[in-house]
Parts: structure tokens; C-alpha cells; sequence
């Protein structure tokens, strides 16, 4: 069994960490902006003082923060994760964040003589509860044969996509797909409902035929029951349109409908709902429609 760094044990993390312990790993931790919950803090798991304390006793370092500055503070710094490693470790990225930067923080891992994986995930808190998460994986196959069996423990649909960098680019095509989904379901359950029929029958209808999605699944439900406590955040998601669109002007390629997710986006966080679970698109639908689903 593997000595393992965890940083990041938020909405979705602390559940991938309780996964592996589970799993009979033993993990060290050092907490990101939250303490540690209290459940991981047994026998198998324990906090350290520094990050770089961290890496030097694990074996193998994950991370899951929100963003791309946030893996750079913790990788660098004198008391950074860089700063602990020693040769043959394996540091994982399962953040969602710029492939570009990415790159380079392989780079500087790879210069410790340790080797860098991005793995991002897809599948919410339910996904992550469940331990079926889907994980994207960028990095060389000898560090992913490694990794499998603990990512084997978090998720479901596990697939090496490419070299460094691959895992993060497959993650914001991901990311495209969804937004466009909770804005194609929000849209439909608000035709129907305002045309006088009921929302949730519609739904499950939807659910035996072609329309049927995961997110027709879960956040169709949540948009007719109101229930947008953050499984994943708008604010996240806003994030990684913005790594698409930024993206996209690089490679002159046009995502017309993933800038108008966007906007979407950018309008609940006008109104205060930026840490809204993303499912919370619908709302601004809803105003514009001058309806709610329900």
C-alpha cells in the first residue's frame, strides 16, 4: 500500500480521499483553504505542517484545488511540493485547469526526477461519493500503469488520452459538452413547462428515448425539484468555459454556443449565484422567460 499526499479535500475531493483509505492506503494531508474533515483524520490519514513536508513522506502527492495559480502555489515555494520531492515520486494533478500550464508544471516535476500526471475528473459529488468518476488522463503510460489501481479506487472510465497536457484538453472539451447539455435540458423542461405540461413526467419520458443524457438524469432533477446546493460550482465552470474560449482563439477555432454558455454563466454570477451548483443555468432561463420550472 502507498504512503499518499492529498491536497484539496472539498466538495469532491474529501470523498476521492475516503476512497482511497477505504482502499487501505495510508494518507498525509495538508489543508488547502478548509481543514481536513474530521473523518479522514484517522488512523489511515493525519496532517502535515507544510506541503513540502508532505511530499517528502509520500510516495505519491494528488492534488484537486480549483484553479490553475492554485496548483502553482502549492507545487512551487520553499515549502512547496516541488521543494519535498526526491526522485521515483509520482505527482498527480487531478485539478481542472490550462493545459498549457500544465505542461510546464510536468516540466518542473520531471526536473526532480519524478514523473506528472493530469488527471482530471468529471462526475460531481455524485460521482465522487459513488467512487465513479470519469478521469482524464495526460502523462507517459509507465506513470498511468502506476497510478490506475488508485485511480481504480475514485473512478470508473479510465483513459490515458495523450502525453502531458491531454488529460487537461480532454477535460475542457468535457466541460464544453456538459455546459451545453444544462443549457439544451434547462431549455426543453422550460418549453414544457410553460406550455402547461409537466416538467418531471417530460423528463422521465425523455429519459427512455435519444434525449436521454446524465444530465438529463441528475441536474433535470434538480432543475424541477430547485435543489442547487453545489455539487459542482458555476464559478468553476466558468473557469473552464474560459479555458475553452481563451483556447479556441488560440487555435482560430469558433465556439459560438460555448460562448453563449458563458454568458449564461456570467449572468447568474451577476445575480449572486455564482456558487450555485452549474445546474443553476436554468434560473437565468427562467428570467428570461419571465417562468420558472416547477
Amino acid at each position: 500500500m502507498s504512503t499518499i499526499g492529498f491536497i484539496g479535500t472539498g466538495i469532491m475531493g474529501r470523498h476521492m480521499a475516503k476512497h482511497l483509505q477505504d482502499g487501505g492506503h495510508q494518507l498525509l494531508f495538508c489543508p488547502h483553504r478548509t481543514p481536513t474533515p474530521d473523518e479522514l483524520l484517522t488512523d489511515r490519514g493525519r496532517d502535515c505542517a507544510s506541503r513540502r513536508e508532505l511530499a517528502e513522506q509520500a510516495d505519491v502527492i494528488i492534488m484537486i484545488v480549483p484553479d490553475t495559480p492554485q496548483v502553482a502555489s502549492v507545487l512551487g515555494g520553499d515549502d512547496g511540493v516541488i521543494a519535498g520531492l526526491s526522485a521515483g515520486k509520482l505527482v498527480i494533478d487531478m485539478s481542472s485547469i490550462s493545459p498549457i500550464e500544465t505542461k510546464a508544471f510536468a516540466g518542473r516535476v520531471q526536473t526532480a526526477g519524478c514523473h506528472y500526471l493530469d488527471a482530471p475528473v468529471s462526475g460531481g459529488e455524485v460521482g465522487a461519493k459513488a467512487g465513479t468518476l470519469t478521469i482524464m488522463v495526460g502523462g507517459p503510460q509507465k506513470a498511468f500503469d502506476r497510478a490506475r489501481p488508485l485511480f481504480e479506487l475514485m473512478g470508473k472510465n479510465i483513459t490515458l488520452v495523450g502525453d502531458n497536457g491531454a488529460g487537461q484538453t480532454c477535460k475542457v472539451a468535457n466541460q464544453i459538452i456538459v455546459a451545453l447539455n444544462i443549457e439544451a435540458v434547462g431549455e426543453a423542461l422550460l418549453f414544457a413547462s410553460k406550455a402547461g405540461v409537466d416538467p418531471a413526467r417530460v423528463r422521465e419520458a425523455l429519459m427512455g428515448g435519444f434525449a436521454n443524457s446524465k444530465i438529463l438524469e441528475v441536474h433535470g432533477e434538480r432543475m424541477i425539484k430547485r435543489t442547487f446546493d453545489p455539487g459542482f460550482r458555476i464559478e468553476l465552470h466558468q473557469k473552464d468555459l474560459n479555458l475553452a474560449l481563451s483556447g479556441a482563439r488560440a487555435l482560430g477555432v469558433s465556439l459560438p454556443n460555448t460562448a453563449t454558455a458563458q454568458e449564461l454563466f456570467n449572468a447568474c454570477a451577476s445575480h449572486g449565484w455564482s456558487g450555485l451548483d452549474h445546474s443553476a443555468m436554468t434560473r437565468v432561463l427562467e428570467l428570461l422567460a419571465g417562468h420558472e420550472i416547477a
